[in-house]
């Protein structure tokens, strides 16, 4: 990273902090695709954000400005920073009372930089980049293509890390002009942190997957190779925007706030446990991970119940890769999350068929649903109990004991299991808690997800 750049600052001050930054590499096709999304949102929204923006130079503002222009009238004030060059400062938007600009110096490494910036009431996000340098590319070079241009650094809506990196782009902006870095330190100021609601964040998280699809869709790119590789960045941030989302989640809950990575953990080994393949725990973690965003719980069911027979060594379970139906939005646009989409729906079914929303009955519950519900319930118990004056035995002891109870609702062979586990638990064994790495989402992705005969042929291990 440059010294001296925004990035670098901002992962400097959190490098010994509990949730370091996780810093990825990103085609400039899906910059593209995360910054127009998130410009157009604030079109759409009607919460006048504060808009701190880095262009590298001139240029590149300027095939944006007019674009400029119109998200201005939804914005309090806009803030442009770039090297400038014929036509930055005349362009008709640069005059509009509540843009301003910030002609960056050649040397000033905010110069090599792509940040999009914006603090509102209701929520907040960002794309902090800075360009890979020529030798940062290796022997392979400078791309020739633009749209293969890399850049390092994060996208995120995490308040804390917006609203940090506002206060260092303010900063450097002060070396320039202290006049208006002053009247931004007041609008910072007054914009209260934001208090994310989950129908807030699904709008944004929808929009950024489908500019993300529809980049993927509309590449041209010379070789197959080069547009494989352009596919699957765009893919892997499809995921981490879920998992962003995901993760705010579980930060606004002040209660529990680790559930999603402890059910996640739980549900790893609970596969493992089951001797299901990596590829299924794989989606089971996944699953694990986004098992709280709304959207995907109150999807309806497209399964019918006793369409399927009840489990033997030989029948093949559920199928997981129904069609989605229109409450399953969220995910509409991602054919590789429609599995991950089932497995959350049908968390709430019941063992008995009292359950919803399919009211679907023993083996008819897809199997990772059934462990899902089963492990998430079981963490909930032992989070409760962790304020009382009871040891990490009796803890564990207590949470299976209440979940034996609710008998009616869980399979009996995987509270079994689940009991296996507890005695691991119980004798040291420690379940690492595995974060949501936005930075890397491919690998929670799987060829295999792709493929109906594979789907088709998913037999599960699930043992008496």
């Amino acid at each position: 990273m440059l010294e001296g750049s925004i990035l670098q600052q901002l992962e400097t001050a959190h490098r010994q902090s509990i949730r370091p930054i996780r810093l990825g590499v990103y085609y400039k096709n899906t910059l593209v695709s995360l910054c127009h999304a998130l410009e157009d949102h604030i079109l759409s929204d009607d919460s006048t954000p504060l808009v701190i923006t880095a262009f590298q130079r001139g240029k590149w503002y300027l095939q944006e400005a007019e674009r400029y222009a119109d998200i201005a009238k939804s914005s309090r004030q806009i803030v442009i920073m770039a090297a400038p060059e014929t036509g930055f400062a005349e362009h008709p938007t640069s005059q509009l009372p509540n843009v301003d600009l910030v002609g960056l110096d050649e040397a000033d490494p905010v110069a090599q930089e792509w940040h999009l910036i914006i603090l509102s009431p209701k929520y907040t996000a960002m794309v902090l980049c800075q360009e890979l340098s020529a030798a940062d590319y290796g022997v392979g070079g400078v791309p020739s293509s633009d749209l293969e241009r890399k850049f390092y650094g994060l996208w995120t809506f995490e308040p804390e890390l917006v609203r940090k990196t506002a206060e260092l782009a303010i900063a450097h902006i002060q070396q320039y002009n202290p006049e208006l870095a002053a009247k931004l330190t007041t609008l910072h100021q007054a914009i209260s942190p934001s208090v994310i609601t989950s129908q807030d964040l699904s709008t944004v998280v929808s929009r950024v997957v489908d500019y993300l699809q529809t980049g993927q869709e509309q590449l041209s790119i010379p070789t197959a190779t080069h547009q494989h590789a352009l596919d699957k960045n765009l893919l892997s941030n499809e995921v981490q925007a879920f998992l962003r989302m995901a993760q705010l989640m579980d930060m606004a809950d002040v209660n529990n706030p680790a559930a999603a990575a402890e059910v996640a953990a739980l549900a790893e080994t609970m596969g493992q446990l089951l001797d299901l393949p990596a590829w299924q725990i794989k989606r089971l973690k996944l699953a694990a991970l986004l098992h709280r965003i709304d959207p995907l719980r109150t999807t309806k069911s497209v399964l019918t119940p006793g369409t399927s027979k009840r489990h033997d060594e030989t029948a093949p379970s559920l199928p997981l890769s129904c069609p989605l139906v229109p409450g399953a939005q969220v995910l509409r646009t991602m054919p590789r999350l429609r599995a991950v989409a089932q497995i959350i729906t049908h968390q709430t079914e019941w063992w008995n068929g009292t359950g919803e929303p399919a009211g679907l009955a023993g083996d008819e519950i897809p199997l990772e649903s059934r462990i899902l519900a089963l492990v998430a319930e079981f963490q909930e118990k032992v989070h409760q109990k962790k304020s009382l004056q009871l040891s990490r035995e009796e803890i564990f002891t207590q949470a299976l004991a209440e979940c034996r109870q609710q008998g009616d609702r869980f399979d009996p062979k995987l509270v079994d299991a689940l009991t296996v586990l507890v005695m691991g638990l119980q004798q040291g064994l420690d379940l690492p808690l595995m974060t949501s790495k936005v930075s890397t989402g491919m690998w929670l992705l799987d060829s295999r997800w792709d493929s109906q005969n594979q789907r088709n042929q998913e037999i599960s291990n699930y043992r008496q």
